[in-house]
């Protein structure tokens, strides 16, 4: 079956009070709505309502409901815990809790799954890629998989900055997300499912699967190329400009979905003080699954997506001490002063043709990355 595409506008809160929110939720469940938990609220689903996760924020897109509770955090993230109802196309609808977090490239995502060990917890990222590393073939995660729609990004955004006290919360993540032994990183069938009967027929392929952004030369963000159509249509795609803040990078921010060329892609820039960077690249299909992600993925080289910061430390707990770094080498500047095991990128973002053309046509800098370059000298600061 082929998969719907839709040129579709940033979608925002509903403007229900919460109490009418709530009104609405328990009114689906009265009519007969399965509320399925996948932590350990299976044992008492509708527990998660009196222990202070009742829903007080709507969002809607492509027909799927998102309803969320307020935001909490623990030591790792900021998170809602939002109950996501897809379409039903018979019957009762199937109500899914799930926890949507706001992963540190600023993008927000829908956790899979859930690890404990000694160390803490490990959130899970979706689905898995295979990959040749030093001459063996590994499996990592494909976080691009959790990232949640483009279409409500802002939305998260805006309930989030109206938050005025984020309860601490460390009971959340285990009542709401299964937990997996450790040492698994794929996610469970219910998230990858989906995925897999979209995919399964290829005309729902964007670019037949192949990348539509890749380096012709590893290493060297000059060689980056798109595929015919998909490069970002800087003239006529700007759908939509945002705000946000962040004290990481430094203060405001702009956030732009913008669309490929050829309307099958869209991507989304953020321009900080310091660096742009491109967090996220979706389809424009419409199709979520219960996690409330999208089933159909648009592939592109991973070194496109670095964020203004990315991690580069030397993990010590090893003997001897291993550098551990998600920026190419040779381009990580100096530390975060938020957070000491990121680095900054942009001595890498800031050569990339996309990014420069971006500062000259959308922000209107007449020497595009030669500020922010002069800013961020080539160096290792931690290696």
């Amino acid at each position: 079956m082929i998969v719907p595409i839709r040129i579709a506008p940033s979608v925002r809160p509903s403007r229900r009070t919460p109490e009418e929110v709530l009104r609405a939720f328990r009114a689906r469940l009265a009519a007969g709505a399965r509320l399925l938990p996948v932590g350990t609220a299976r044992r008492d689903p509708l527990r998660l309502l009196s222990s202070g996760y009742a829903p007080r924020h709507e969002v809607s897109l492509f027909g799927t409901t998102f309803y969320l509770a307020e935001l909490r955090q623990n030591d790792d993230v900021r998170f809602f815990v939002a109950y996501v109802v897809p379409p039903a196309a018979s019957g009762p609808a199937a109500i899914h809790p799930r926890l949507l977090y706001k992963d540190l490239s600023l993008v927000w995502r829908a956790a899979s799954h859930l690890q404990r060990s000694p160390e803490g917890i490990w959130i899970g990222k979706g689905d898995v890629k295979t990959g040749v590393e030093d001459g063996e073939e590994i499996t990592y995660s494909d976080e691009a998989t959790t990232n949640l729609p483009l279409e409500m990004q802002t939305a998260l955004e805006t309930l989030a900055r109206r938050a005025r006290q984020i309860p601490h919360d460390e009971r959340a993540v285990d009542r709401v997300l299964r937990r997996a032994p450790l040492g698994r990183i794929e996610a469970y069938r219910d998230f990858t499912e989906p995925r897999r009967r979209a995919q399964a027929d290829r005309r729902n392929l964007v670019n037949g699967g192949r990348p539509v952004a890749r380096f012709r030369r590893k290493g060297d963000p000059a060689s980056l190329v798109f595929a015919p159509g998909f490069a970002p249509d800087f003239a006529r795609g700007i759908v939509e400009v945002a705000r946000a803040t962040s004290r990481m990078y430094g203060g405001a921010l702009r956030r732009y979905r913008i669309l490929a060329r050829n309307r099958r892609a869209q991507y989304l820039f953020i321009a900080g003080p310091r660096q742009v960077w491109i967090p996220a690249v979706q389809a424009t299909t419409t199709e979520l699954s219960s996690y409330g992600v999208r089933t159909v993925d648009v592939a592109v080289d991973e070194d496109l997506l670095v964020p203004g910061y990315e991690y580069h430390f030397v993990d010590e707990s090893l003997d001897p001490p291993v550098l551990r770094s998600q920026i190419p080498p040779g381009y990580a500047g100096a530390p975060s002063d938020v957070d000491e095991s990121r680095a900054d990128a942009s001595a890498w973002l800031e050569r990339l043709p996309v990014v420069r053309q971006f500062r000259r046509e959308v922000l209107g800098e007449r020497r595009a990355g030669a500020t922010a370059a002069r800013r961020a000298p080539r160096r290792r600061a931690l290696c």
